[in-house]
């Protein structure tokens, strides 16, 4: 083919591509308020174990659920429901991100408790099919990605709100290889998606008394997408007139959180895709990784939460999946409940977790025979919980 033929067929791909982000838009703008979860008679919780060592941690959590929630449960009030086949062979069998049956069942549930998925990469033995991750995202909606990062004795407190619907993981399997000289990706960022993050970032810090809110972007460099992000912000902080606004560009925002005299001003933080996932996964670090971490994935109708670090596939083939870490998965539980509703339970939970991985110790999960078992762990968590 010729340059203009090549053009023509990017053209056709770009139009469909385009034609799919207005159709979302629409969506968008016509979606209602937020779940009550106070008035449902009975809150559904899916519990998806996902690959690896995924199964094996979020069992742990489950059993810590059904500690706290133990007369609630019985009560009828809420409901843990196990949802199986979100796991790489199914979802290559189907050839789909998340199969058609799962979806459904998913949907049935008010929010969801997720382990981590496999997402095959070049060199894997498996087809390049779409993250469960950003497929769940996007069929649910979840446009909100809120990870938390605590530490008391160093001062560090910090909320990162990561848009979760657009930037460059939106379209990343819609990229075009125009040729065999040129390929191209695509990032996209829109009004509604951009305004409800920020909002969201903004009230949230207006209700837990937290006076800054960062921008973070490469608005510099990235002109249109990441300036429309930041315009955007500016706007919404006008009527939050309380709260300090701040903008920092990605690169030297990374620098910063390392900095231990400037890192403790950070509070609430917003930021497109790409950036919040490089930097939550940083920021993880400080609280002793990513194995330590959980993550909401907030929506006005779903809403999930999970651990945000991969599924061990190593772990599992090295027999060593009993003693994975499960404190990413039952920080995520605890963000659970507190989203449904069941703070003083989060709370204990939260609390529990600070005194099993930071202060007490008395086991530590080193990922082998030298430490505890999953099991184990999560013993102490609700032994911990019952001297609270």
């Amino acid at each position: 083919m010729d340059r203009q033929e090549y053009i023509l067929n990017a053209q056709k791909h770009i139009e469909t591509v385009l034609n799919k982000q207005f159709d979302r838009i629409e969506k968008m703008k016509a979606q209602s308020d937020f779940v009550d979860y106070s008035k449902l008679d009975c809150i559904k919780v899916g519990i998806v174990g996902g690959d690896g060592i995924g199964p094996h941690i979020t069992a742990q959590a489950k059993r810590v659920m059904e500690y706290l929630l133990k007369d609630d449960i019985a009560a009828g009030k809420v409901k843990l429901i196990d949802i199986e086949g979100l796991t790489i062979e199914n979802r290559v069998a189907h050839n789909k991100a998340i199969p058609d049956d799962i979806l459904a069942e998913l949907k049935k549930c008010d929010v969801i408790l997720k382990g981590p998925t496999t997402t095959p990469q070049a060199g894997d033995p498996w087809p390049n099919i779409e993250s469960a991750n950003v497929a769940m995202r996007k069929e649910l909606d979840l446009f909100a990605n809120v990870r938390p990062v605590s530490i008391p004795a160093e001062g560090i407190d910090w909320v990162f709100f990561r848009e979760n619907t657009e930037g460059a993981y939106a379209l990343g399997s819609q990229g075009l290889r125009v040729n065999e000289d040129l390929g191209m990706d695509f990032t996209v960022t829109t009004y509604e998606g951009s305004y409800r993050i920020i909002k969201a970032a903004f009230d949230y810090a207006r209700k837990t008394g937290r006076d800054r809110v960062t921008v973070v972007t490469k608005a510099n460099i990235i002109k249109t997408t990441d300036g429309m992000f930041l315009d955007i912000a500016r706007d919404i902080a006008k009527d939050y007139p309380e709260i300090t606004c701040d903008e920092w560009y990605i690169d030297i925002m990374t620098a910063k959180l390392i900095d231990p005299k400037r890192r403790k001003d950070f509070k609430v933080v917003v930021l497109p895709n790409l950036y919040g996932d490089i930097i939550t996964d940083e920021a993880a670090e400080f609280q002793g990784g990513v194995g330590t971490a959980g993550s909401s994935n907030l929506g006005k109708q779903y809403s999930m939460f999970e651990a945000i670090h991969g599924s061990g596939i190593r772990m599992v083939n090295e027999g060593r999946a009993i003693y994975a870490d499960p404190s990413s998965i039952i920080r995520a539980a605890a963000m659970l409940l507190e989203h449904i509703g069941y703070v003083s339970e989060a709370k204990k939970l939260f609390e529990a977790l600070e005194i099993c991985t930071q202060t007490e110790k008395k086991l530590v999960v080193t990922g082998r025979d030298t430490g505890c078992t999953s099991q184990e762990f999560a013993d102490y968590i609700m032994e911990t919980i019952e001297r609270l």
